[in-house]
């Protein structure tokens, strides 16, 4: 029995790399080909078999978890932080801008997150849980605070963030900023009209 529990305190050396190479590999296949790019590469390019790669991420998802576990603490620390101040609609509109690069890390990444909210057997669901929860109480306190109009919903903003995070895929931050920017001028405007 203690040589069981001793197995399972630490992985070993060679495992520990393997998972290290491993991540590094996928960071550099999903950066060049997308985050649907085929995990053989990133075995091949890890310098170990598929096995291998499996051994430690069962599924894509459960890798790319793993590559977005250090971006997602440090999105999660910037909503707690913007949620710990006055709401206002340009407060939700970094949380718009943060939300849609994170999303944009890896070509393709915005949408394996959208499928991953509603699939209780993804990695990734607690992750997309807690950034869709920050951003329905943004919403909610900046309507409150009438920064933005009473018509915005947290359904608008996630809308918004996906279609930023594939326009920042396919044409560029610039006009991801663009279609933030005019978006939100539009939810703020509805204020004025109310």
């Amino acid at each position: 029995m203690e040589e069981t529990a001793s197995r399972v305190r630490r992985p070993r050396a060679d495992a520990r790399r393997n998972r290290e190479r491993l991540l590094a590999a996928a960071d550099e296949v999903f950066g060049a080909s997308g985050a649907h790019a085929p995990l053989e590469h990133v075995a091949r390019r890890a310098g170990v078999g598929v096995g291998t790669l499996y051994g430690h991420f069962p599924t894509r998802r459960a890798l790319i978890a793993a590559l977005l576990a250090e971006r997602n603490k440090d999105l999660f620390e910037r909503g707690d932080r913007l949620l710990g101040g006055p709401v206002t609609a340009d407060t939700v509109a970094e949380w718009v801008r943060a939300v849609a690069g994170h999303a944009a890390t890896y070509r393709g990444l915005a949408e394996v997150l959208v499928h991953s909210l509603d699939d209780d057997g993804s990695e990734l669901q607690a992750s997309c849980l807690r950034m869709n929860g920050i951003g329905e109480e943004l919403v909610d306190r900046a309507g409150r605070a009438a920064a933005l109009g009473p018509d915005a919903t947290a359904a608008d903003l996630f809308t918004l963030i996906n279609a930023a995070a594939w326009t920042r895929e396919h044409a560029g931050p610039d006009q991801a900023n663009r279609l933030i920017n005019l978006a939100l001028n539009g939810l703020r405007a509805s204020t004025d009209s109310a």
